[in-house]
């Protein structure tokens, strides 16, 4: 039974360090009075207890697009509605080959049911979760162009199954995409957000090792997502660019899985997304009335900022989310039909950002003490490293060939998660430079120019 293996699991780790592991992420004992929920960190950073008594997020569907779900998981019994399969893979929706889906669905909506009441909670646990399975590389290789094919079919049928908000906790480098794959998902993306529906994504966990763009995370009418950790520190995977719109807790984050005791530790911007998505369903739940534009410029207004009146960055966005602020001192909503991003922009392929050495490590600014503390305090970045005097070609042409390198290496296009194995330091950089403006697609489309809608 479950108690019975979380307990082994406990009297190992006393002995020296029981350490299992599931596609990377480590799974953990629990903290010492026995309860999962008591390692959940990141529920007492957003006053998760306060928030449930005005919102547990019900009468909101969140689709979750991920490469599988573990139904039968105890924490998600009755949690799941029924959602379809476009991986092309034997098994359907409940198959997995990993628990990263599992583990995204539990960060939003797990009940806690386990182990007699002492297991996990989602930060909606009042959510239902709608599971939509793609092919993310986990069972078979996938190229890129299938890849963003699913993520289309899948944001259709989640936007047609009445899911309010869409989790996307997946990505593949957009130096691997075709234009026209890339804009047939845009349209896709713009229908979808024409219906009303909030997508919301990772941005992707190579923040220190060339901060490769991602998408859809870094696509128009998408939430880019950043993580930050236990000190609100954005992380160093963490990516940067004009794509992040909100940073959430992404460190040593506690979900269920498909491991023997039943949860894992992990982190990365996948977690994040998947709580960017719940605090949604939370203010959206009180707030039915709302549009997704309003939601989502509710969550914009009430982030966490390092001082009063900070604008974004491309460290952290807008800030940190904080639901509970969003919940008790929302504002004015806004325009019911206006974005509250400044812009939509396609972020380019190239043009990574500076290396991990040239990134400079400082700490997160602390919030101010104020009557209404932040949930979540967030960063102000470093003045931009200024450029060397004089010019030179060769930066340019060194660029052309990591380019050309970089493609040659993702013939296959490994797909890449918004999470990876292994703890990062607390560190982040400047903000990168604009990128050249390229095309959006952020006015609504009619319905015919989405290939898949029905």
């Amino acid at each position: 039974m479950l108690g019975d293996r979380l307990r082994w699991v406990r009297r190992l780790a006393a002995l020296g360090g029981a350490s299992l592991c599931v596609v990377g992420a480590a799974v953990t004992p629990a903290a010492a009075d026995g309860s999962i929920r008591a390692d959940q960190w990141h529920l007492d950073a957003m006053h998760a207890p306060e928030m449930w008594k005005i919102s547990k997020g019900r009468g909101v569907t969140v689709a979750v697009i991920d490469g599988g779900f573990k139904l039968d998981h105890p924490d998600l019994e009755g949690q799941f509605l029924p959602g379809k399969d476009f991986s092309e893979s034997p098994g359907g929706v409940g198959s997995y080959k990993e628990g990263h889906g599992t583990q995204m669905a539990s960060l939003i909506a797990r009940t806690g049911k386990s182990d007699g009441g002492r297991g996990a909670y989602g930060l909606a646990p009042g959510a239902r979760v709608l599971p939509v399975k793609i092919a993310n590389g986990s069972e078979h290789a996938v190229v890129s162009a299938d890849f963003l094919d699913q993520i289309g079919q899948a944001v259709t049928y989640a936007v047609e199954q009445g899911a309010k908000v869409i989790n996307i906790s997946q990505g593949t480098a957009a130096v691997t995409t075709s234009p026209a794959d890339v804009e047939k998902l845009n349209r896709i993306l713009a229908w979808a957000r024409a219906k009303g529906s909030l997508v919301v994504s990772s941005v992707g966990n190579s923040g220190d090792k060339g901060n490769l763009v991602e998408y859809p995370g870094a696509l128009p009418n998408v939430v880019g997502v950043g993580a930050s950790d236990r000190n609100a520190t954005v992380t160093a995977e963490s990516e940067r660019g004009p794509q992040v719109v909100l940073v959430a807790p992404g460190m040593d984050i506690i979900g269920a899985c498909a491991s023997p005791t039943g949860y894992c530790k992990s982190h990365g911007t996948s977690d994040a997304t998947a709580l960017v998505s719940a605090s949604a369903a939370l203010v959206w739940s009180v707030h039915p009335d709302w549009t997704a534009n309003q939601v989502l410029r509710v969550l914009i207004n009430t982030a966490g900022k390092a001082n009063d009146g900070a604008g974004r960055n491309d460290i952290v966005g807008y800030g940190a989310v904080r639901p509970r602020i969003a919940l008790t001192d929302p504002g004015d909503p806004g325009p019911a039909d206006v974005s509250p991003l400044a812009a939509d922009v396609v972020v380019p392929a190239a043009a990574p950002s500076p290396s991990a050495s040239a990134v400079a490590a400082a700490p997160v600014a602390p919030a101010p003490v104020v009557p209404s503390p932040a949930d979540v305090p967030t960063v102000q970045p470093q003045a931009e490293v200024p450029a060397p005097a004089g010019g030179s070609t060769l930066p340019v042409v060194a660029g052309v060939v990591a380019a050309l390198v970089l493609v040659a290496g993702v013939v296959f296009a490994v797909m890449r998660r918004g999470r990876r194995p292994g703890g990062q330091s607390a560190v982040y950089g400047p903000p990168l430079p604009p990128p050249p403006p390229l095309p959006s697609y952020q006015q609504p489309v009619p319905p015919e120019d989405n290939p898949y809608a029905r």
